[in-house]
């Protein structure tokens, strides 16, 4: 029987939250017949042999690729997908029981072809809050679900692949561009594409996953460099996104004071695990390692630039 829902997932070194996101899977109650592609990006932590022996027990497609990115893995995925519809997890966004239940239901009560789903992605309860994660979940950089005012005309920037759905014509059409080799923009700047082909995205809160991956302000701060160095490839795409991209009329603004910088660093290092919340300086010093990693895509940097995963 050919699946209604595709589950797609790529991963890359994250074997042992993979393992409970895929068991999360069988759990899911009141979905449709679906089928699992886990789309392994070269790992090198053993996670394709795992995946070997789990398929022997439970339903499961492994593909695999050399480390290409993200978006190659989920055009990998999408390619090989025999659903109608697409669901993206990341490897370490573990799903609730009604997650896929509630993908479908809001394709259906639309029933629109050219519509995208995006759940709500909380942090794991074993993660510890902090009122910088808290932040980067709903007003911040992770992601930013409080300034959603529309829940039914979503912004394409929201287009967050750790939990969304759309039909798998509609990525056929406009896939992934592989170009971009961190998880930093690729999925928006689809997004962007997309929604110029009249793609419509909607917030669904209630289809939850739980992100199960320790961040603090360091590692947060070299995701951002990341993400400067892929808006740069973004720019070159999309000029017409140079304001977006916080990219000025002669390129990239000049990088604040290192001074200043390190002042700021240091306080925000020192005060990150306290309950205070410094929304203003998290966003400042947060620029700095964007702007940094912008001007390093921008003056065609190394691509090889370590990978932290999102």
């Amino acid at each position: 029987m050919t699946p209604a829902v595709s589950v797609v997932i790529p991963t890359f070194n994250r074997r042992d939250v993979l393992d409970e996101v895929l068991s999360a899977l069988d759990r899911q109650l009141g979905a449709p017949d679906f089928e699992v592609i886990v789309v392994d990006d070269g790992s090198s932590d053993g996670t394709a042999e795992a995946l070997d022996r789990r398929a022997q027990i439970r339903p499961l497609r492994l593909l695999q690729q050399r480390n290409r990115g993200p978006a190659a893995a989920r055009n990998l995925g999408v390619t090989a997908a025999s659903g109608g519809l697409v669901a993206f997890l990341g490897d370490d966004t573990v799903p609730a029981p009604d997650w896929l239940a509630r993908h479908v239901a809001a394709h259906a009560e639309r029933s629109a072809p050219r519509l995208a789903v995006v759940g709500f992605t909380d942090w794991h309860p074993r993660t510890r809050q902090t009122p910088f994660l808290r932040y980067l979940n709903a007003r911040g950089l992770q992601f930013g679900y409080a300034l959603i005012s529309d829940p039914e005309q979503v912004p394409f920037n929201f287009f967050y692949t750790s939990n969304l759905s759309l039909r798998r014509t509609t990525l056929l059409e406009e896939p992934f561009d592989e170009s971009f080799p961190f998880p930093a923009w690729e999925d928006t700047e689809a997004a962007y594409r997309l929604t110029r082909r009249g793609l419509r995205l909607v917030y669904e809160p209630r289809a939850i996953a739980q992100h199960d991956h320790p961040t603090d302000f360091a590692r947060f701060s070299r995701r951002q460099e990341q993400a400067g160095w892929s808006a740069a490839i973004f720019f070159r795409k999309h000029p017409e996104l140079r304001e977006f991209l916080g990219i000025g009329p002669s390129g990239p603004e000049r990088l604040p004071s290192r001074a200043r910088q390190f002042a700021r660093e240091g306080l925000v290092r020192t005060l990150q695990f306290f309950p205070v919340s410094l929304p203003g300086l998290w966003e400042k010093t947060l620029r700095f390692h964007y702007l940094r990693g912008l001007h390093q895509g921008w003056n065609e940097g190394p691509a090889d630039m370590e990978r932290v995963e999102s």
